[in-house]
């Protein structure tokens, strides 16, 4: 017998597999390519209460063995997201994570109180570790006495929905970013978002994103991923969603190992839009060869 199903913040997920936001869409855009219902949740991208426009292009580029995006968490804003997304994962027998973003506290506010009654909705990621919005998102992410305050507000705004802080690398302690979320009544902790990054273009002596500076994805960034899951892991004891460079089985199964109950892919789902499944598909296999019947056996067993 074969169990891929994991335990995160009271739910219990088909699997460990999500999506990491900001590379999914909310899952209209890879329906195509992924059965949405194999996954073990969709994470969606970020939702703020107004549209916002993002940054000015060029805002992506290719680096090696990953990629730099300075997207500015473009998005229509939180009343399309409810009739037009929500609308559409209804039909799917998966866990939504919706991703919550927003330039000041009453901004993050607004969204969760629109959506905190609303039986689609499982959990919300706060995105507090954006490096690519001005105001903000990375500043509640980089400051500990910050993030358990803005942990706080978002826990009293959610209602009974399970919070998930995502954490910035960009930071000196990782564990004390993660033991602030968790002082702040966090019932989980995401990690790690993109770190930032720049890339010049030596022949037009010019910055290649229009932002100067971007979030570094991708494979590149996945040895850093595993370090800083098992220090955010070992510092707290509410669970973790592992991310960053995610490209096979073998690297969710390591960052499970680090300490992650369940493993965002990202980056690589621009690639290959089906990374997801074939993951999963992966991870099956190895609990086969390696005969290991509970998936969830291997978090933190380090």
């Amino acid at each position: 017998m074969i169990d891929l199903t994991v335990e995160f913040a009271g739910y219990t997920l088909k699997n460990p597999i999500t999506t990491a936001s900001g590379t999914f869409g909310s899952g209209m855009e890879y329906s195509g390519f992924v059965d949405l219902g194999r996954l073990g949740a969709v994470t969606t991208k970020g939702v703020s209460d107004k549209p916002w426009e993002g940054n000015p292009t060029p805002r992506v580029t290719e680096t090696p063995s990953g990629m730099m995006n300075a997207i500015g968490l473009q998005n229509p804003g939180v009343d399309v997201f409810i009739e037009r997304d929500l609308g559409f994962l209804e039909a799917f027998d998966v866990p939504v994570i919706v991703n919550v973003c927003g330039h000041s506290e009453e901004e993050y506010e607004a969204v969760l109180e629109r959506l905190s009654e609303d039986r689609r909705v499982s959990m919300f990621e706060i995105n507090v570790s954006c490096p690519n919005v001005k105001q903000g998102a990375i500043q509640f992410g980089t400051d500990p006495d910050m993030l358990t305050d803005i942990t706080k507000k978002c826990k009293a705004k959610a209602g009974k929905k399970p919070v998930i802080m995502k954490l910035t690398p960009n930071v000196t302690s990782i564990a004390d970013m993660a033991r602030a979320a968790e002082e702040g009544g966090a019932d989980g902790i995401s990690l790690i978002n993109t770190l930032t990054a720049m890339k010049i273009d030596i022949y037009r002596r010019s910055f290649v994103l229009a932002n100067k500076t971007g979030g570094l994805s991708g494979p590149a960034i996945h040895p850093v991923a595993v370090r800083m899951v098992y220090e955010a892991s070992h510092a707290v004891k509410i669970p973790v969603i592992g991310m960053g460079g995610v490209a096979s089985y073998e690297d969710a199964v390591e960052l499970m190992m680090a300490g992650a109950s369940v493993v965002g892919v990202g980056m690589m789902n621009f690639a290959e839009p089906d990374i997801t499944i074939r993951i999963i598909d992966g991870i099956e296999r190895y609990m086969k060869d390696t005969g290991l019947e509970r998936i969830r056996d291997i978090t933190g067993i380090l």
